[in-house]
């Protein structure tokens, strides 16, 4: 009986097991979760918050993302207003010391709180929260996140950043996370210069205090500071491109959360275009 069993076994035709979906970890503050910005609760239903705050934020986004390009991925999060890795490292471990096939980490929007600019702490903490990942699983897949230049920081007088061109702090800012990212072996996503690409190229506005042109979108929400829905859905589009490896135009311009945001179809491409440039020329269009 155990022969015939096992010769009928033979016979029947192999069926591959299903693909298991990829995870990834977004960690990060209110960049990530999209703070002042419908974005911040759009697509929640659609990701992990392990803080359980209903955020859907940046994250939300990458996941939409992912669906319409036809990818298996399940995005969590863990989030914080105005932290640094450092504070998520200390102070949330237990809820992301787990294993995960991509970590995209944000840092602080300048690095040190109490020291605009200085990446000391940056490039020590995206070490650590590296090595802690890397205990879970070795082939985990990092990416650090190179932000945007703040108006706040660079259009108001007695700033660190103040008089400086559009372009000085996301590019301070770059030069930091590009030495935290060699020492932690990960990716840079380059979102503050495919913000500054997007200025240069007439696609959106560079200074908020000035009045924005009607032809240009704007990047920043009303405290000059955080992202509009423009800016975080050109922050996940970079992500979305620099961890996939897909080039963000393939999404088109009906793409499903632009639609829900409420940008026009020429809004919605030439973001997506900006992406694609600030990753094919790695934030060169934006130096």
């Amino acid at each position: 009986m155990r022969t015939m069993l096992l010769a009928l076994a033979a016979l029947l035709p192999t069926v591959a097991a299903p693909a298991e979906a990829e995870t990834i970890l977004f960690v990060g503050n209110s960049f990530t979760f999209g703070a002042n910005a419908p974005v911040r609760v759009l697509n929640a239903d659609r990701v992990t918050d392990l803080n359980n705050e209903r955020i859907g934020g940046v994250p939300g986004l990458f996941k939409r993302f992912t669906e319409q390009a036809g990818l298996d991925w399940q995005v969590s999060l863990e989030t914080s207003g105005g932290k640094t890795l450092g504070w998520h490292l200390a102070e949330r471990r237990a809820l992301i010391d787990r294993t995960w096939d991509h970590v995209v980490l944000q840092e602080y929007s300048t690095l040190d709180p109490d020291r605009p600019g200085d990446g000391t702490a940056t490039i020590a903490d995206a070490r650590r929260l590296a090595d802690l990942f890397r205990a879970r699983n070795p082939k985990v897949a990092i990416t650090l996140s190179a932000t945007w230049t703040r108006p706040d920081l660079v259009f108001l007088p007695e700033k660190h950043w103040s008089g400086t061109p559009v372009e000085a702090m996301a590019n301070d800012l770059r030069r930091v996370i590009d030495a935290a990212a060699r020492r932690a072996n990960a990716d840079v996503a380059p979102v503050g210069q495919a913000f500054t690409c997007a200025i240069r190229s007439g696609v959106a506005d560079a200074n908020p205090y000035d009045g924005i042109d009607y032809t240009r979108v704007p990047l920043w929400s009303y405290d000059h500071y955080h992202a509009s829905s423009y800016g975080y859905y050109l922050e996940a589009l970079v992500v979305f491109a620099r961890v996939t490896g897909i080039d963000p135009r393939t999404l088109g311009a009906r793409e499903a959360a632009a639609g829900e945001l409420g940008f026009s179809e020429a809004e919605t491409s030439a973001l997506q275009r900006t992406a694609y440039d600030a990753i094919a020329s790695d934030g060169g269009c934006g130096r």
